[in-house]
């Protein structure tokens, strides 16, 4: 049985209060192609760790990724079968709605783009919903979780992504807040309509634009 994340913890209460109160917003955008720094962000040379309090054990050899929904060729990946998908190794910047952006991160793993044509989403499917072990869930149009730069990472700076920043296999979305990027990555699920998730149904922006400074609903 899946593990359910904490409604009531500390975290989640001070994220929706931000949330409430508007918490860390500037009221400025900017465009990537000539600010790298979103508005109100600002730069760290560590990856600081958030989750919700639970962190669950994920063996390599336990781990398994559903694809499912709206495709064609649904599947069941083991890390094995990750590995055995086409490898990529793209940079990138990530930007947390806490305010911390980090630069050049280095990520071994499978573009989301290649994901998609592997699976075939079917011409209804609009959207997906990201399902983590630790019960956390999110959503992201189909267009952004293909979008140029995404990924699914097992690897980050030269070795594997530590349990603690959501490995064996996390969804990286650069391009979004970094609460879109789904840690302990268990399932895909893809749909025609869109289902906010955690976060978005407390208060956070159904988006997470960085640039448009999209911290909350």
């Amino acid at each position: 049985m899946d593990d359910q994340p904490p409604e009531d913890s500390k975290l989640t209460r001070s994220k929706e209060a931000w949330a409430r109160s508007g918490k860390f917003l500037t009221g400025q955008t900017s465009r990537p192609e000539s600010e790298r720094l979103p508005p109100g962000q600002h730069l760290t040379r560590d990856w600081p760790v958030l989750d919700l309090g639970l962190k669950p054990d994920v063996t390599l050899e336990d781990w398994r990724l559903r694809i499912d929904g709206l495709v064609s060729r649904p599947a069941t990946w083991s890390f094995q079968a990750l590995l055995a998908q086409p490898q990529s190794q793209p940079v990138s910047d990530i930007h947390c709605v806490t305010t911390w952006s980090r630069y050049d991160n280095h990520w071994d793993g499978v573009l989301t783009r290649d994901l998609v044509l592997a699976v075939a989403p079917k011409d209804e499917a609009r959207f997906v919903v990201l399902h983590s072990y630790d019960g956390y869930t999110t959503n992201l149009s189909l267009d952004d979780f293909a979008h140029e730069g995404a990924l699914l990472a097992h690897g980050w700076e030269g070795a594997p992504i530590a349990p603690e920043h959501g490995g064996p296999v996390r969804l990286v979305v650069p391009h979004l807040y970094f609460w879109k990027s789904a840690k302990w990555l268990r399932r895909i699920e893809f749909v025609a309509a869109d289902r906010p998730g955690f976060w978005e149904e407390r208060g956070y922006h159904n988006r997470g634009d960085p640039w448009a400074e999209e911290r909350y609903s």
